[in-house]
């Protein structure tokens, strides 16, 4: 009996409370969204234009939940990361990671919009 209701419990829990089965899911969408990003970044080749994508991915991302957020966060540090430690933009890494945290705050990416981006973008 003490079984059968720790069970109940356990499942009660799981299924109002945390929905942890959502989080890989979300994760993998998100970091579909943060590729889709890039790609419309490389296509559009528009000089300062970046740090509009940054926040675009990053807003997109986290609006699928925590699991699209933490996918943002990680494929965003690990970006700049990167850049920093083989010192191509490092001086812009702060400004990205204005953009990103900026997106995933819920912030409007057109702030970042400039004049070059594709209105289909």
């Amino acid at each position: 009996m003490k079984l059968l209701l720790a069970g109940i419990v356990l499942i009660s829990i799981i299924g109002t409370e945390a929905q942890w089965y959502y989080f890989p899911i979300e994760a993998a969408k998100g970091t579909f969204d943060m590729g889709h990003a890039y790609v419309h970044m490389r296509q559009a080749n528009c000089i300062n234009g970046d740090k509009y994508y940054h926040a675009r991915g990053n807003s997109r991302a986290a609006k699928r939940g925590n699991g699209g957020e933490w996918a943002a966060e990680v494929i965003s540090d690990a970006r700049e990361w990167m850049q920093k430690k083989t010192g191509r933009g490092a001086e812009d890494s702060e400004a990205d990671q204005e953009a990103n945290q900026w997106g995933r705050n819920g912030g409007d990416p057109n702030r970042y919009r400039v004049n070059c981006i594709p209105d289909d973008h």
